[in-house]
């Protein structure tokens, strides 16, 4: 499946094509990739856990854009966090890039994060690793300074849960992790 196919339709179903591939970034010369292992999705007006469930602001207004679009916002003031948006333009779906597992440049993550492990074991941690800021915002994971690239195998063996940290719309499944 190619990277385009893997984000049209339904947030559920484009954040399950999402697990298994590759985010990579190459900023001054230093490669960074992982391989996806969870990742959360929102429904945007349906969803009250979206940041676009209320519609268009100037702080989400890249979860309305095209699909692969990335949406980078700070949370709690501290972290980058990022998504990639699906689904049809206007809808303000996005899929919340939650985990991953570190295939190329470990000592450049390591330098960006102060640590040797817990590198991208969550949104903000997978962010800072990587490179990703605000400076990211709106760009596409197609052909962006962050790229999206196709799994190396097959369709990898997928688990569900209720999603982490929201207050809203707790009981749906849309966690989505990478059993390996």
């Amino acid at each position: 499946m190619t990277v385009q196919a893997a984000l049209e339709g339904h947030v559920e179903k484009v954040a399950r094509s999402l697990l298994g591939m590759r985010l990579r970034t190459e900023f001054d010369g230093r490669v960074t990739e992982i391989l996806l292992t969870e990742v959360e999705a929102y429904g945007g007006s349906d969803d009250a856990a979206s940041h676009a469930y209320r519609g268009p602001t100037d702080r989400n207004s890249s979860m309305f854009g095209s699909p692969g679009t990335l949406y980078v916002y700070r949370s709690y003031g501290v972290h980058w966090c990022a998504n990639v948006v699906a689904g049809p333009e206007g809808t303000g779906r996005a899929v919340l890039l939650r985990g991953g597992a570190a295939l190329e440049g470990e000592s450049v993550m390591q330098q960006r994060r102060g640590r040797t492990d817990s590198l991208t074991d969550g949104p903000g941690k997978l962010a800072q690793a990587l490179g990703i800021n605000m400076s990211h915002n709106g760009t596409n994971v197609i052909d962006g300074p962050v790229r999206l690239l196709p799994r190396l195998g097959d369709a990898p063996s997928i688990v569900s849960t209720p999603r982490i940290g929201i207050a809203k719309a707790k009981g749906r499944a849309w966690r989505f992790v990478l059993v390996r």
